[in-house]
């Protein structure tokens, strides 16, 4: 096969490569722009405001890191879902739970709820625990889906502005190639080996 045929197969495969990036990317972008979105829409409409200082300084200090930046601000994003969930909710559900899981405290209570000689009080407290436990785990889970989908936005939109850069690369090289091609001359043999020089 010539060298200059050789180097127009290279660089029009090259420039197909970028074609299916800038597709890849711009289909990336919407994708990214569409789940942040939805996000952002979603979670603006349950009003919830990041707690303060004053709401959470009496959590575990690790807890009070991951919610200071977000503090009294409106909930938008999947990260301040995240640290909401994970460093309020769950600080306050494991408090208040002694601990325990809303199953555990669950199967408490209708362990309690059947023995007639239970004192009625410590079962309406174990339920009442029951309810809140699971009110919270749920609204936990419900932010923690907020912040997967806010998640896999952002990496929709890293792999986009990937996309757009190895475009970008593969259609220089496309150009060098289509370039190259026009005054190389000569063999090009199977593996490489050349078979003539190229001129100037």
């Amino acid at each position: 096969m010539k060298r200059s045929a050789l180097d127009r197969l290279a660089a029009w495969v090259g420039l197909a490569l970028a074609v299916v990036l800038l597709v890849a990317g711009a289909l990336l972008t919407v994708a990214s722009s569409f789940v942040n979105g939805q996000v952002a829409s979603q979670l603006s409409a349950q009003k919830i405001t990041m707690p303060t200082a004053q709401a959470y300084g009496n959590l575990p200090p690790a807890d009070q890191a991951a919610l200071a930046p977000y503090a009294g601000q409106e909930m938008t994003t999947g990260a301040q879902a995240e640290a909401f969930a994970d460093h309020y909710i769950a600080a306050h559900l494991t408090a208040i739970g002694g601990g325990k899981t809303y199953e555990e405290v669950s199967g408490e209570y209708i362990q309690l709820s059947k023995d007639p000689n239970a004192d009625p009080a410590k079962v309406k407290q174990l339920g009442d625990l029951r309810q809140t436990m699971f009110m919270g785990a749920t609204l936990r889970s419900m932010l923690l889906t907020a912040f997967a989908f806010g998640t896999m936005g952002v990496i929709a939109g890293i792999a986009a502005v990937a996309a757009f850069v190895g475009a970008a690369v593969l259609l220089v090289l496309a150009l060098l190639g289509f370039r190259h091609a026009k005054s190389a001359t000569g063999e090009a043999l199977v593996g490489g080996i050349e078979a003539a020089t190229e001129v100037k």
